[in-house]
């Protein structure tokens, strides 16, 4: 069975999108057992609008009795919260009672318990957050997202490695294409971060595939991006607000007058389509990679089916044992 602990009370949507989360999950697993993690009176509640489904025997709820706030100080929360919900997941990782913690919670929060609480991985100088995104052909891996604002290149060269055992594992890709996110493709651009990252992955045995620009991640030549977290995240971002502009755009060209209404109705089909293939919550659930134990940050206004995703990206790296695969990756690399 695959155990996974669920914070149930970080968020902004509360308890109730969570329980709905873990019950779709479990009704489509039956080797899934959820440990949900927060105020036991009102989870209690929450899981008995299912308790008539026998898959309320695969969850256990374990009482926490504070919540990180989405605005607090990661450093504040690590002090002075050690009963929260989150804390308390991420614990029954790291005490063997559960093989993985997610969580909607503060992303710092979340990521400075999960590396003290569990810490890294050997050869492993920092964690990064890395999340799957949306390309021509399927989905383009890219890491860092905004754990690490600046890295060395020994540091790029290990995420590197972490995404590659990312889409070996868990995306069912042989050889995985490693890029090196600059600002052109040619050899001599770059700074020298870049420049001396590129000849450490150049060395590796990686499939690297040289340096590649920001709308390669879209055009599904190349299957793990890497960079650094400023970078990353800021390509996140504006990719989220570029995909925000282009509904609104189709919103108002489609409503502009009765011509375009009835288009929009003939259309429809196709704008369904599209939809199901951009929407964000099938890609919910970015890793913390690099960590002793698997973490799982869903989007903190996710939905149900959002935070399912999550869960279900915890369940795949648990199965595909992904932290062990990338010590053994890494020792490779660099000869141990």
């Amino acid at each position: 069975m695959t155990r996974i602990a669920v914070d149930a009370m970080s968020g902004d949507r509360g308890p109730a999108v969570a329980v709905d989360a873990v019950f779709a999950c479990l009704d489509a697993h039956d080797d899934l057992e959820v440990v949900m993690v927060g105020d036991e009176t009102m989870l209690s509640a929450e899981v008995a609008r299912f308790r008539k489904k026998q898959s309320s025997a695969r969850v256990e709820i374990c009482h926490a009795s504070e919540v990180v706030g989405m605005c607090e100080s990661p450093a504040r929360s690590l002090r002075q919260k050690k009963d929260s919900s989150m804390r308390v997941a991420i614990n029954q990782v790291h005490q063997g009672r559960a093989q993985a913690c997610v969580s909607a919670g503060n992303t710092g929060a979340l990521m400075a318990t999960s590396r003290f609480v569990l810490k890294t991985l050997s050869g492993i100088d920092r964690p990064a957050i890395v999340s799957a995104i949306p390309s021509c052909r399927g989905q383009t891996l890219m890491l860092d997202l905004g754990a690490n604002a600046e890295c060395t290149p020994e540091q790029l060269f290990q995420f590197a490695v972490m995404g590659a055992v990312l889409a070996h594992a868990v995306h069912g890709i042989a050889s995985p294409r490693v890029g090196l996110l600059n600002i052109g493709a040619e050899e001599i651009k770059g700074n020298m971060q870049i420049q001396q990252a590129g000849r450490l992955l150049s060395d590796s045995q990686l499939n690297y595939i040289g340096f590649v620009e920001g709308d390669d991640i879209y055009m599904g030549d190349v299957d793990v991006v890497v960079c650094d977290g400023f970078v990353g995240n800021v390509a996140l971002k504006t990719s989220e607000g570029l995909g925000k502009l282009i509904a609104q755009f189709l919103r108002e060209e489609f409503s502009r007058n009765a011509l375009t209404r009835t288009a929009a109705f003939f259309a429809l089909p196709v704008l369904k389509a599209f939809r199901q293939r951009v929407d964000p919550r099938q890609y919910n659930g970015a890793t913390f990679v690099g960590l002793q134990g698997t973490v799982i940050k869903s989007h903190g206004d996710a939905d149900a089916v959002a935070f399912a995703s999550a869960i279900n990206v915890a369940r795949m790296e648990v199965e595909q044992q992904v932290p062990e695969r990338i010590r053994e990756l890494l020792a490779q690399n660099l000869g141990e």
